[in-house]
């Protein structure tokens, strides 16, 4: 089991099941909503439920997916694909230890020009 929650606390959950080994993201949409890269993880939606919803808001930020953040604070948690029963989960959000390690890159045709990727992980372009 696996508990997390956003940075203010408004919006927190438990995860009860399984997570993939966790990737970074380095396309566009991630790196303007976090910041930078965003790491996560997925887990089926069934594995997911809420102790606290309050402030969590969805933005459709393209056709085929939905972000889910906190409205309070702003924490960007959730990212879900319209056609899938799967949600990816921010690394960054979940209580420690966490036991995951970083598995790859994504999106790598499309990270930013101020950074390099310096690990020997996979990268793929998409």
């Amino acid at each position: 089991m696996h508990t997390g929650s956003c940075l203010c606390g408004k919006v927190a959950f438990t995860i009860d099941g399984d997570l993939a080994a966790p990737n970074a993201c380095h396309c566009g949409q991630c790196r303007r909503q976090s910041g930078h890269l965003w790491a996560s993880c997925e887990t089926h939606e069934d594995n997911l439920s809420f102790t606290s919803s309050e402030t969590l808001g969805w933005y459709r930020a393209s056709d085929i997916a939905k972000r889910g953040f906190c409205s309070v604070c702003g924490s960007f948690l959730f990212w879900q694909h319209n056609d899938e029963d799967t949600i990816a989960v921010s690394i960054g959000s979940l209580d420690e230890p966490t036991g995951l390690k970083l598995a790859q890159h994504i999106f790598v045709a499309d990270k930013g020009d101020y950074y390099d990727i310096q690990d020997d992980l996979p990268q793929r372009a998409y």
